[in-house]
């Protein structure tokens, strides 16, 4: 009886470990949480590695930029105290001027003596009137 008993056991399904869907979904949630972290984390890293310390030490400062062509661009710099500006372009670069002294401060556009256009809503309601 013995050895029928152990064909018995032996053709009986074995036990499946039951299947918890809410434990599985949460591991998953929790799994793809951890790597958004993880690349979120290393972007902060790699930002803050590349990031320039302070400009306390740089003597060279570029005020303005302007394209005046297609690869032509005129740079305004600051550099001791003294402003240079700058062509720069397919050939090299080239010094157009110095200024001496301080640098001026920007001065403000006056408003010409023309009238401003209206307002878009008065656009509409002289538009709605005539209609």
């Amino acid at each position: 009886m013995n050895t029928l008993a152990l064909m018995l056991a032996a053709a009986a399904p074995a036990a499946t470990p039951e299947f918890n869907a809410a434990g599985e979904l949460a591991r998953v949630v929790f799994s793809l949480l951890g790597i958004i972290g993880l690349i979120l984390a290393a972007g902060w890293l790699s930002r803050r590695m590349q990031r320039r310390h302070g400009m306390a030490g740089r003597r060279i400062r570029c005020v303005e930029a302007m394209a005046v062509g297609a690869r032509d661009r005129v740079l305004l710099l600051d550099a001791d105290g003294k402003r240079l500006l700058i062509g720069v372009g397919p050939g090299g670069m080239r010094t157009l001027h110095v200024y001496d002294g301080a640098p001026a401060e920007p001065v403000a556009i006056e408003q010409s003596a023309t009238s401003p256009l209206p307002a878009f809503g008065e656009l509409l309601a002289r538009w709605k009137r005539s209609s």
